[in-house]
């Protein structure tokens, strides 16, 4: 790098962070010199995974395009499942190898590379594929995507807390998420205007999310990422779920996690009551999509600069937040009011600005109560462990829905305000 670009990256950094280079608290001395481009390297390589996560949504526009492939509605329902559970239940598993590597970083880049690759065959798929056989080979290559998900995201915390200081962390988040929101945002309003015929904007959109996966992994290589050793590989795995109670700090957090997934899982149920009261024109592909990168766009840099100062906080805050909207919408429902062109989107927006802050707190919150040489560990069961209990929320939502999406999103907002309590209840570790 030369001196220039050193000194733009230096600039940037100081911008961006409102911090000067150097000023670290617990960075080595050969991270904190190369912390300016490892900032904006992990900002380039979010941003680009994030917004393929958007442009890929299995919530809707991969939802569409199995129904326009003609798909079953079984294998539909298959999608949002596959790509969660996939993406946490593995990392138990993947994280002994991981800690196995000197350099962390080439399992995040070896994850966002087969992501690409996946999200590319899921296009063939598209192209030459119907019915059935579409959809099935479809949900093997989510799977493929969602395990590659589950490797980058049992690095990715450790890669952070090596290369950037934790009074940063949550931004360098913050600022990922936002631009992804702003690219997600523009591709729905070109969604909802019909000026290009939708399945050849699905198929571009996913095509684009491919090109970005594969994109992000040769940038984020480029990381100058200390060596350190690789663990004994007999040590770690399932015998790593102890730390669930062995650290009560880590146990209390998993709860809270888990205690908050209702801000995960609640939308669908929103678009239903919706649908139901007759505003069937929001449930459009584009508006959705609008509506949740808009809450994304709004909120992340907030969430993330807050997070830097107290991510506790933040997840006080947005179950307070989460709860708030899954009873604006009951109310909205019971009083009718819920078929109206304002009702439902406000719901929605309200409850991803939640989840945004949910999402940035525990993961802020996680990297910086983590041990530095346990990070893998720590991630692994925290998401191994809400892996689990995702299955067995959607599990219990779906028997508690035949009741109405009205009595689901009561039980989600009191968990809400629970999983609030909780958060009061844990260590300050942003200090």
């Amino acid at each position: 790098m030369s001196a220039s670009d050193t000194s733009f990256s230096t600039s940037l950094f100081e911008t961006l962070t409102g911090d000067a280079p150097g000023n670290v608290k617990e960075l080595s001395d050969s991270a904190a010199k190369h912390e300016p481009g490892s900032f904006l390297r992990h900002v380039g390589s979010l941003s680009m995974t994030k917004l393929a996560d958007g442009l890929i949504d299995p919530k809707l526009v991969l939802s569409w395009l199995m129904q326009a492939v003609g798909a079953p509605a079984a294998l539909v329902s298959w999608l949002v499942p596959v790509r969660e559970a996939g993406s946490l239940l593995p990392q138990l598993f993947t994280a002994p190898h991981v800690r196995q590597m000197p350099q962390r970083k080439w399992a995040w880049a070896a994850g966002s590379l087969i992501q690409g690759l996946a999200a590319a065959a899921i296009v063939v798929i598209a192209l030459t594929m119907q019915g059935m056989a579409a959809g099935l080979a479809m949900l093997v290559a989510l799977g493929v995507l969602a395990i590659a998900r589950s490797l980058s995201s049992v690095s990715y915390k450790d890669v952070l807390g090596k290369t950037v200081d934790r009074t940063r962390r949550g931004t360098t988040t913050g600022i990922a998420t936002s631009v992804s929101a702003a690219g997600v945002i523009l591709f729905a309003i070109i969604l909802m205007s019909g000026v290009v015929e939708r399945m050849s904007l699905v198929i571009g959109a996913i095509s684009l999310a491919a090109v970005l996966w594969i994109a992000s992994a040769a940038l984020f290589s480029t990381l100058t990422e200390e060596d350190q050793p690789g663990e004994d590989k007999a040590s770690i795995g399932l015998s790593e779920l102890s730390l669930l109670w062995k650290d009560a700090d880590l146990g209390k957090f998993v709860i809270a996690r888990v205690l908050l997934l209702p801000t995960a899982l609640a939308p669908p149920y929103i678009v239903l009551l919706a649908a139901q009261a007759g505003d069937n024109r929001f449930g459009a592909l584009g508006a959705m999509v609008l509506a949740s990168a808009l809450a994304s766009l709004v909120s992340s840099y907030i969430w993330g600069r807050l997070a830097d100062r107290s991510s506790r906080k933040v997840l006080i805050f947005t179950g307070l937040v989460a709860a708030a909207f899954l009873a604006l919408a009951v109310v909205l429902g019971w009083s009718g009011l819920m078929g109206t062109i304002w009702a439902s989107p406000v719901a929605l927006f309200g409850l991803m600005i939640g989840y945004q802050g949910v999402r940035l707190g525990r993961s802020t919150y996680l990297v910086d109560m983590s041990p530095r040489d346990d990070r893998a560990a720590y991630t692994a069961v925290s998401n191994t462990t809400v892996g689990v209990m995702l299955l067995a929320f959607g599990a219990a939502s779906s028997a508690l829905a035949m009741a109405g999406p009205e009595m689901v999103l009561i039980v989600y907002a009191g968990i809400c305000v629970v999983a609030s309590g909780v958060a009061f209840t844990m260590k300050e570790v942003s200090e």
